[in-house]
């Protein structure tokens, strides 16, 4: 057995739905527009006034059994030792079997250069607002937000062809922190820690309450959990 052993809860109940975990994902990793690493999902129900409301923060599952890894016909998206389901760029050769194996819709394709309006001389208002590369070259950066820490183990922005997603923020795992979208959960809604310990947060929190899965019905034993109801 791996000493340790990754995942993830999420109470419903404590989650507010402010999408913070998306905008924290987004910075943290230099997620491009349109990416969504960190997503939710949203159902209504019901006839007014008896209308039920639900946001589901959503993320790669890192599935146990995860079928992006078992048909990547070059090991490029593999489980690590902790079992989270990471990809290798140098081992890709963009075949996107990854995202059409993916049940959840949680991996993309860099179709276009990403961030490319941060290179657009355009500006929104001319001789008022500046251009999308004037803010770079004044922030000094290829993106004005763009996180160093990203490319420690990972490309930190990722190339035309590659598909991408979450990695459980293993570049943060790695120095001893949380996923950034746990620490920036104002409502401490995600739990994350070692299912192989049961004295932790994360196990207590699945053996105190009924855990659920998104499609379970797929067997691909996810590794993000869902607790109480929103």
């Amino acid at each position: 057995m791996a000493k340790k052993r990754y995942g993830m809860v999420i109470d419903l109940h404590r989650c507010v739905g402010c999408s913070a975990c998306d905008i924290a994902c987004k910075t943290e990793n230099n997620v491009p527009e349109g990416f969504h690493w960190s997503n939710h999902i949203i159902e209504t129900s019901g006839t007014f006034p008896n209308v039920r409301y639900r946001y589901i923060p959503t993320l790669c599952n890192h599935c146990e059994d995860a079928p992006c890894v078992a048909n990547c016909p070059t090991t490029a998206m593999h489980k690590s030792e902790e079992g989270l389901t990471l990809h290798d760029p140098d081992l890709c050769i963009g075949c996107m079997t990854c995202m059409v194996s993916c049940p959840y819709g949680v991996i993309y394709r860099n179709e276009v250069t990403p961030h490319a309006e941060w290179r657009d001389e355009s500006a929104a208002i001319p001789g008022c607002t500046s251009s999308g590369r004037e803010v770079a070259a004044k922030s000094g950066e290829s993106i004005p937000n763009y996180n160093p820490a990203r490319a420690e183990t990972y490309p930190g922005i990722r190339e035309v062809g590659l598909p991408e997603k979450c990695t459980m923020c293993d570049h943060r795992l790695a120095k001893g922190e949380l996923p950034w979208c746990v620490e920036s959960c104002p409502a401490g809604a995600r739990i994350f820690g070692d299912l192989n310990d049961p004295e932790s947060p994360l196990s207590r929190a699945l053996a105190k309450h009924a855990p659920r899965v998104l499609q379970k019905d797929k067997g691909t034993k996810p590794k993000v959990f869902y607790i109480r109801d929103y």
